[in-house]
């Protein structure tokens, strides 16, 4: 259906609500738990900023425990990557191709930008806020704390959070050759993946997450999507920046934010060392920062969603008593 806004929902009773609309002139996803639309009377809004991809489907059982957590008293949103998700079939994916290509709205600052735009249309300013990124998301937390001081966040959740040096990485060094210097040498195999039947994609999908022993199969349709071939492109073309840009740690945002903050580094990511875990909690000695003691993956979303989410919940409730 659509709504007042021209953006196309998507709902089922008692079922989050899925959201397509247009920010900065790009498509967007918004996965909503609780109420679809706030007003200045609500008092919290968990706000969930995605990884790249940054698919909003990946954090379904995620956001579901967040939600159940709090008794469902507390809207629990995802906003996905401008351009991270497949269009409905009426709608593009950008509105005018020529204003999304001025603000590179599908580039690292453009999908920072694109996350403020979201906020001053579709958030009062009133409603304070629990922010939760993951990966690159915590980087693009960051810098709209740092662009707009006047944020109400009343805690910023930082899950494996790739916010420096990320080239350096164990990972970054097998992925920035292929991201900034053969990135269209992988066109070629998404477009022809893209031209495949949903249900071959599906196979395809499945069998690539064969090992994963406890795969929470609601992320299987959102990785299909991904082999649209137009979402996976601009998940790699951000990816490429990310490499270029996120170089050292904003310890002036950091410092200004700390009692804001709470960082849960990996005990094995490739994407964040466990070197930068011990650098942060040198350098911020009395700041919230842990170190993962279960095993969950960079990746959580793919098996340990639900564990993820309750830890955070516990979190939250011990410093707010939500």
């Amino acid at each position: 259906m659509a709504d007042e806004m021209g953006s196309v929902a998507t709902e089922a009773k008692d079922e989050p609500r899925t959201e397509f609309t247009y920010c900065c002139g790009a498509i967007t996803e918004v996965l909503k738990f609780g109420a679809c639309h706030l007003v200045p009377g609500h008092k919290v809004l968990f706000l969930i900023i995605p990884g790249n991809p940054g698919v909003v489907g990946f954090y379904r059982t995620f956001m579901q425990t967040l939600y159940n957590m709090f008794g469902s008293d507390h809207p629990v949103w995802a906003v996905s990557h401008a351009g991270h998700c497949v269009p409905p079939d009426t709608m593009d994916m950008v509105e005018d191709s020529t204003s999304a290509e001025e603000a590179d709205v599908f580039g690292l600052n453009g999908q920072i930008e694109h996350k403020l735009v979201f906020l001053r249309k579709h958030v009062p300013r009133a409603v304070r806020l629990v922010l939760v990124g993951h990966s690159i998301g915590c980087y693009v937390i960051l810098e709209m704390m740092k662009r707009d001081p006047e944020l109400k966040v009343m805690k910023a959740v930082m899950l494996f959070p790739t916010i420096e040096r990320m080239a350096q990485s164990p990972q970054g060094k097998v992925m920035t050759p292929v991201l900034c210097h053969m990135r269209y040498v992988a066109y070629l195999p998404l477009f022809f993946l893209s031209l495949l039947p949903e249900g071959l994609k599906t196979t395809l999908v499945k069998l690539v997450f064969r090992s994963i022993r406890y795969l929470d199969n609601t992320v299987v349709q959102p990785t299909v999507g991904l082999l649209s071939g137009d979402c996976a492109a601009n998940a790699m073309y951000m990816a490429g920046q990310e490499m270029k840009t996120v170089l050292e740690r904003d310890d002036k945002t950091i410092r200004q934010n700390l009692e804001k903050l709470v960082f849960y580094y990996g005990a094995s990511d490739h994407w964040c060392p466990t070197q930068y875990h011990d650098d942060i909690k040198q350098d911020f000695p009395g700041a919230d920062i842990r170190l993962c003691e279960n095993g969950f993956r960079h990746a959580f979303v793919l098996d340990a969603g639900r564990e993820v989410a309750s830890m955070v919940a516990e979190w939250i409730q011990v410093a707010f008593r939500l």
